[in-house]
């Protein structure tokens, strides 16, 4: 009876060194309501506090109709309810940019990228491991995470005596690939609400600009003669305040994310080497 040799494709079943992330994502629904409720006391609050009018609507309650405004940041009150939920907008944009800053900056590790992959090349190349893993200790971050990871199983995978070479690299593959599927996710995470936002706030701009238009003409044909005009231009002015005010957020919100995209792609292209790295390394130094 023949012998049955094993193919390359056999992989063993060992423990990956990969670990997950438990940090929770509650911050994607506090974040939003909180600055929304704070969107709305500032708005009913500090731009629509009595001292800010010559007629104020002492006992207007949820929205007080306030009349003749005191300062131009105050005429920002009378644009109506939208007004505040765009306020909560760029509060929530502002909050996830400081999120994502600290996240992605953490991930990047503290140095460059091209230098440690370089430098782990060199220690493999000299057959170096622990060196290699002291400057993943070193450099920290998604990409020294996975690439020490990897090398871990790399070094496993040396000791080995039951494997050929194609099924070590595979090991080692598999395992880099289980690692940055940890990583991915924590780096993408909540990118979403800045993408959202960008359209969403434009739209609600719009939105609040034509209530006010709506409420400008309504009041000019209730009212005719040159008072109503120059209500009509005061109400168009007031209306305008919903806009500028959607499409500064959505501009904040689009640059954000494209900046924050382009760290993350760069640090992913580094994630992606150290895989192709420790399987070339480990494919030319131990045939």
């Amino acid at each position: 009876m023949a012998e049955t040799k094993p193919t390359a494709s056999t992989v063993t079943k060992s423990t990956s060194s990969a670990q997950p992330m438990k940090s929770g994502n509650s911050i994607s629904w506090i974040a939003p309501l909180s600055c929304i409720i704070l969107g709305y006391v500032i708005w009913r609050f500090v731009l629509g506090a009595p001292s800010n009018f010559t007629q104020p609507d002492v006992n207007g309650g949820f929205w007080p109709q306030h009349k003749g405004p005191k300062a131009g940041i105050s005429k920002m009150y009378e644009g109506g309810i939208i007004v505040p939920l765009l306020i909560g907008l760029f509060l929530t944009v502002v909050t996830f940019c400081i999120e994502r800053l600290l996240t992605v900056s953490k991930a990047a590790g503290t140095g460059s990228i091209a230098e440690f992959v370089r430098s782990v090349q060199f220690h493999l190349a000299n057959k170096e491991v622990d060196k290699a893993l002291a400057a993943c200790d070193k450099q920290k971050g998604s990409v020294g995470n996975v690439m020490k990871a990897g090398l871990k199983k790399y070094k496993e995978m040396i000791t080995n005596t039951e494997l050929v070479t194609e099924q070590k690299v595979l090991n080692i593959q598999k395992e880099v690939e289980e690692a940055t599927a940890l990583e991915l996710p924590m780096l993408e995470k909540n990118l979403v609400f800045l993408s959202t936002i960008a359209s969403v706030a434009t739209l609600l701009g719009l939105l609040g600009t034509v209530l006010g238009m709506i409420k400008s003409f309504s009041a000019l044909g209730d009212e005719g003669g040159g008072d109503a005009a120059r209500e009509l231009s005061k109400g168009i002015s007031e209306a305008l305040f919903n806009t500028a005010l959607g499409i500064g957020t959505s501009a904040v919100a689009i640059i954000m994310y494209n900046v924050f995209t382009t760290r993350i792609d760069g640090i992913t292209y580094g994630i992606d080497e150290s895989g192709f790295t420790l399987t070339q390394s480990f494919a030319a130094n131990y045939k």
